[in-house]
């Protein structure tokens, strides 16, 4: 067991404790524990604790049988069952042995192993057992007497011993070698290399050693060489524990997170005959003991310091009802072992206490024991046996309770009749698919459950509000069923139906009857869209993010700008955040934290979004409070931030950041205070009482001045202690961010419960019975919500707990004090401004994040935004505020209620945002555009081999700058990342169901006017980090190799620097002209008035008509031919502006739009003839070398060019020895060299 991972200062527990113990007990303590219980003046107890007649043990469960006290007041630091006996052994931190025969657990044995240092690990062999201390290891028989006594180096700090055979060793710490031990000799004959820190669990099967770290790895070693056969790098921060079952390997530990190490929930399981990772599973506890517990099935027992177990399967999902708790004594389970037989379960504790759990009333700890030898013979009181066969024997012998109750053989027979449980429906998805040949029905398996098993639900109310771990029961886009219904449309999870056109002919208007610009959900981690919202619209976070720019190539708070800059731009159509979560996925501590979903896992709403969405809030708050910290930046980079803050110091830290002082305060007296500060908060609830009233205030306080007991280390006693740790406010946060974290049925029976008190309450102040749903004017008094606001009806303040304001108050002595703020106590206290003065602060609510339960979907997120005034007036040139539900692409108003109302059984509450009253007049919010005209002028190729003679454009000059209303010509290419997803319907027809995810592999923009007219000034080719599928040589002309900085021979530049090239350009107003522009800006991600885009597919168009290629174009207009074997997007571009002088030449800038109406349908009519194909305008030459070949001329007869064209080509078939590969029925002239 790593112990440096739990608790590591319980290593270096003091065995003078035990001197000073008194046969008094100890306050920490129950006092039935220690009845009959015997203490020396050393403190160590003698006799076990008299075993309860009446325990009853459900056969099959595990259940607690027995508790004794090893050694009081010393934590329990290892645990051990017998292999050859029914013995359980029990070391301390100070040393001490103890070993309990039997499952009454009465002392055998009890004995000093070392005087200073804890035991850290016991093996029992068949003459004795073997004790591992820090650098000592000590073999003894059972009762006490020493067998061999070897010591280690005294800078040998050994966690492990591993029992290879019987009579071979192997012990492992925290150095950088394992040592292997003959035990029949007691030498050391090996000493195997292993990478720092050292071992410190080890287990072995038939194939490998298994070594774990403190690093987090587990290796998997050679058993004869001992070399590393495979490595897995399980956690990040470190390891706890592990086992090997089978093929399957489980382990958990602790994730790096930025405060330091936290307990990973999620266990890390590997399949050992692929060597990979399989799917992670979750748990409702923190793990910090696991075993395999293969008795029915390979079941693992998960257990928490804290005292929590859970049982469940490596490979399925961990269920909330399969936990059950140690009732320790202590504060913390120090060590837990499982029996060999899988029958008994033994727990230790922090206060010397052990706890033995059984699923049987007589359990056996091995298969085949030996007998123990006894010191004394074993008196056990036992009953006398009963004969059952004798009819006259008194059932008065069997001792049972007096009870005045009906007893259930006295029940009539009808209410004891048997009756068999009813069988589960059918799957829905089943009996959707099913095809009926006669009688007999067949479908496909949805696996939506384990094979050969099928959960059956005693009460209805189980799948209540089982939403934790949905899975989708049938494919979007199907029937509706009938559980759907109590979701509100709005509130459903959205989607974009695709066509031949793909999002073109998408009716977006008809779910955003606003100015706002929603954002596409189909890019992979888009469950963020909701937090990208909240964010945009804190007026002082906009303004800060907008004026940011730096030189790192993936900077969130950089992409979040640039994606705020198309929100604001954008007059209702939607955006997608591709940039932003390309850079997002770059970032590791993203990937870390379990941020970064797989396609599938996010199709089929896999996992907790809840619990995603918070982590991810915390981890943008904390990325972007980082990114503002960064150092000066050169001056193309450089923006205008300067006006938020000063030097060295983030705004995101000034709006965000809650100064605190964290005090501990240990048993002994002595207090330790340290300053810190946060950027949220997270909800900590009571053990809920049925009806107790607690108002959101109260949780809120009590989750920000939180108080909690926890093992510390004590610089006065120089070790680990218990501690009181409590926090105080120092200064309070501008914008107040709250995680709510109801991520279990227990969170949301609180919200639901305090929902229901707070309805009653307002019913019974505001008239009207509470039974009755419907209620008149005449019936009662005018409803006001708890805020003092008049209600349209008593209905709007059902499922509403949470208050539209809060009032804040810091008092003179570090504490706060924290109120439901209404309307009516503003007028009873004064406006909230002139309070600030005296430290008190009015915070209002802006928005809330929540978790839409939707079993067919997966789930989804949505968020519920006050939008300012200044906001209002700029999109729709009014000044109010209102609240909206922003669903992706769905932007609707609401009623304020609706934004507080949370219906546990669908809508549950993820995270909330509170802004202090007036917030936006302490900051200043004058936005500066930090995009300079330098990052226009020439810059370095990332190419290694890159050349001048390969240049393909010239860069602006300073007297060539543009100007408002320039025309600029533009063309990009496209590689594919990820593959069109679609089905075929029963019709033939395709339906799509993902599009392909595009990338942009080359930038072309080319000078529309003046003397360098069509000679381009930016051809970057976009270096990318991300697998390529397809290069689409064929139309973009990037190939393989063209955009890796190591070969490629262009001129290579990050996505980021080409992307402000072109930002300049849409901020100083140029014109772009291009075929096809709309496409483009799409999957560069840019935002563009269209009063700025000339687009030819549109100019060169009439209604309802196809569109027409640029190719056909060109060679109508312009008699040119392009886009012959590849395209080029420089040619492209030229060709473009080319059309557009055209255009403007044939329409007379646009004032004789009929004469160009004749002109399109001329162009439309010799596209129909032509099949919209084009044809050379010269000869095509063909080149072959002299004598002419005879059978040429045999082939063509009379010598005609149609017959010397037909011997051509049946040549060309056949040796291919013509020069140009392709043949084209056209016009061609025949060139011959002698």
């Amino acid at each position: 067991m790593n112990f440096e991972g739990l608790d590591p200062g319980l290593a270096d527990f003091s065995p003078a404790m035990h001197s000073t113990l008194d046969p008094v007990l100890d306050a920490h303590l129950n006092p039935s524990l220690l009845q009959n219980v015997e203490l020396d003046p050393e403190g160590v107890a003698l006799e076990s604790l008299p075993v309860q007649e009446s325990v009853h043990i459900m056969e099959g469960v595990y259940s607690e049988l027995h508790s004794v006290v090893a050694e009081v007041g010393v934590p329990v630091s290892v645990s051990h069952f017998d292999l050859h006996e029914e013995m359980l052994w029990v070391g301390s931190h100070g040393g001490h042995a103890t070993s309990f025969f039997g499952p009454a657990l009465e002392r055998y044995s009890s004995f000093q192993v070392n005087g200073s240092d804890d035991i850290r690990q016991i093996q029992s062999l068949e003459n004795g057992i073997l004790f591992l201390t820090k650098n000592n290891l000590k073999y003894m028989a059972r009762g006490g007497l020493i067998i061999f006594d070897y010591l280690l180096d005294e800078c040998e700090d050994m966690h492990s011993l591993l029992l290879t055979d019987s009579s071979t060793l192997l012990i492992g710490g925290l150095q950088n070698h394992v040592l292997e031990i003959d035990l029949n000799s007691v030498q050391e004959t090996q000493k195997y290399a292993v990478e720092i820190p050292g071992v410190t669990i080890m287990r072995q099967t038939n194939r490998f050693f298994f070594c774990g770290h403190t690093s987090g790895k587990v290796s998997l070693r050679d058993l004869r060489s001992f070399k590393v056969e495979h490595e897995f790098d399980a956690f990040s921060g470190s390891l706890s524990d592990f086992d090997v079952h089978g093929n399957l390997l489980a382990a958990c530990g602790f994730s790096s997170r930025l405060t330091g190490l936290a307990c990973d929930r999620f266990l890390k399981v590997y399949d050992l005959r692929m060597m990979r990772a399989i799917t992670p599973l979750q748990v409702h506890v923190d793990p910090a003991f696991l075993r395999f517990i293969p008795t029915y099935t390979s079941r693992l027992a998960i257990i928490s310091q804290s005292g929590q177990c859970q049982f469940c399967e490596p490979t399925g999902l961990a269920n909330p009802a399969d936990i059950f708790h140690v009732s320790a004594v202590g504060p913390l389970l120090m060590t837990f072992d499982v029996s060999a037989s899988k029958q008994a379960l033994a727990f230790g504790d922090s206060e010397g206490c052990v706890h033995l759990w059984t699923d049987s009333p007589e359990p056996s700890f091995n298969p085949y024991s030996r007998e123990t030898e006894f010191a004394l013979p074993c008196l056990v009181d036992t009953l006398p046996p009963l004969d059952w066969s004798q009819d006259l024997l008194p059932l008065s012998l069997i001792p049972v309770p007096l009870t005045t109750d009906m007893l259930l053989s006295d029940w009539p027979a009808a209410n004891s009749a048997p009756a068999p449980r009813r069988a589960p429906p059918v799957d829905a998805e089943i009996l959707r698919t099913m095809k009926k040949v006669g009688f007999i029905g067949y479908a496909p398996n949805p696996r939506t459950r384990l094979r050969n098993q099928i959960p059956y639900r005693l009460k209805e109310s189980d799948s209540e509000f089982d939403n934790f771990s949905q899975v989708t029961e049938s494919p979007i886009g199907r029937e509706e069923e009938p559980h759907l219904h109590m979701v509100s449309k709005k509130y459903r999870k959205v989607t974009i139906k695709y066509s031949k056109l793909g999002l073109e002919d998408f009716d977006f208007k008809h779910y955003n009857k606003t100015l706002f610009a929603g954002l596409e959900p189909h890019i992979p981690n888009a469950y963020c869209n909701c937090m990208i919202q909240v964010l945009y619209f804190l007026e002082p976070v906009r303004c800060l993010i907008q004026n940011h720019l730096c030189q790192k190539e993936f900077c969130l708070a950089c992409e979040l700008g640039f994606l705020f800059h198309m929100l604001e731009l954008s007059r209702g159509d939607p955006c997608q955040g591709s940039n932003f979560l390309r850079a997002f996925r770059t970032i590791p501590e993203a990937s870390a934290l379990g941020l970064i979903l797989a396609d599938s896992d996010e199709a089929s709403g896999r996992g907790s979004l809840a619990r995603l969405i918070q982590r991810w809030n915390r981890f943008i708050l904390t990325q972007l409070h980082q990114d503002m910290q960064e150092p000066e930046v050169p001056q193309a980079y450089r923006g205008a931030g300067g006006s938020f803050c000063s030097s060295g110091e983030s705004v995101i830290g000034q709006l965000f950041s809650c100064e605190m002082e964290n005090c501990s305060l240990c048993r002994c007296g002595s207090e330790t205070v340290r300053a810190s500060s946060t950027l949220l908060f997270t909800l900590s609830y009571p053990e809920d009482k049925a009806g107790k009233n607690y108002d959101f205030a109260h949780i809120l306080k009590r989750s920000i001045c939180l108080e909690q007991n926890t093992q510390a280390w004590c610089d006065s006693c120089e070790k680990y202690q218990p501690t009181i740790q409590t926090r105080n406010i120092r200064h309070l946060p501008d914008i107040l961010v709250i995680n709510c974290e109801v991520n279990s049925s227990k969170e949301a029976d609180f919200w639901r419960s305090q929902a229901e008190v707070a309805f009653k309450i307002a019913v019974k102040k505001y008239g009207g019975d509470i039974k009755n749903k419907e209620f008149t004017l005449a019936d009662r008094k005018e409803p006001r919500s708890p805020e003092g606001l008049l209600c349209s009806s008593i209905e709007e303040l059902k499922n509403v707990w949470l208050p539209f304001s809060i009032r804040m108050k810091m008092t003179k002595n570090k504490g706060l004090d924290v109120y439901n703020w209404t309307d009516g106590d503003e007028m009873q206290w004064g406006p909230a401004r002139a309070e600030e003065e005296h430290g008190v602060y009015v915070y209002d609510l802006m928005a809330t994040v929540v978790h839409i339960l939707d079993s067919r979907t997966g789930g989804s997120l949505v968020a519920h935004i006050k939008v300012g005034e200044t906001y209002h007036q700029r999109k729709e040139g009014v000044t109010h505020q209102q609240w909206y539900l922003f669903n992706d692409f769905l932007i609707e108003p609401i009623d304020k209620y609706e934004a507080v109302q949370f219906d546990m059984n669908w809508k549950v509450p993820a995270i909330l945002y509170y802004v202090k009253r007036n917030l936006n007049s302490r900051y200043n919010l004058n936005i500066k555009n930090p995009i300079e005209a330098s990052v226009l002028l020439a810059e370095a190729s990332l190419a290694r081999k890159q050349r001048k003679t390969h240049t393909t454009f010239i860069p602006l000059m300073l007297n060539e700058m543009p100007q408002v209303g320039d025309l600029v010509g533009l063309d990009a290419e496209f590689v594919t990342l990820n593959e069109e997803e679609a089905e075929l319907r029963s019709d033939g027809t395709k339906s799509t169901i993902k599009p392909s995810q595009m990338s942009v592999a080359r930038i072309t923009c080319v000078r529309g006017q003046g003397p360098n007219e069509g000679i381009p000034f930016i051809d970057d080719y976009i270096s990318t980090q991300e697998q390529v599928v397809d290069y689409l040589t064929q139309y973009s002309g990037i190939k393989p190799g063209d955009l890796d900085a190591k070969i490629s021979s262009k001129h290579l530049t990050t996505l980021k620097s080409t992307y402000l090239k072109l930002r300049f350009l849409i901020d100083i107003g140029v014109k772009f002209v291009g075929h096809g522009l709309q496409k483009d800006f799409r999957v560069i991600n840019l935002m563009v008035p269209k009063d700025q885009v000339l687009d030819t597919v549109y100019l060169f168009h009439m209604p309802r008509k196809r569109m027409i290629s640029l190719r056909f174009l060109a060679w109508y207009f312009l008699d040119l031919k392009i886009q012959g074997e590849t395209h080029d997007s420089i040619e492209d571009a030229r060709t473009a502006l080319q059309l557009y002088r055209k255009y403007l030449e044939l329409s007379k800038n646009g004032t004789e739009p009929e004469s160009f109406h004749k002109v399109l349908k001329g162009l439309y009519e010799k596209g129909r003839k032509m099949d919209w194909k084009t044809q050379l305008s010269s000869p095509q030459c063909w080149h072959f070398d002299l004598p002419l070949p005879e059978r040429w001329l045999l082939h063509s007869g009379t010598g005609s060019a149609q017959g010397l064209q037909m011997a051509l080509f049946t040549e060309l078939e056949s040796s291919k020895t013509l020069s140009q590969s392709v043949w084209k029925p056209e016009p061609f002239l025949i060139l011959c060299r002698a």
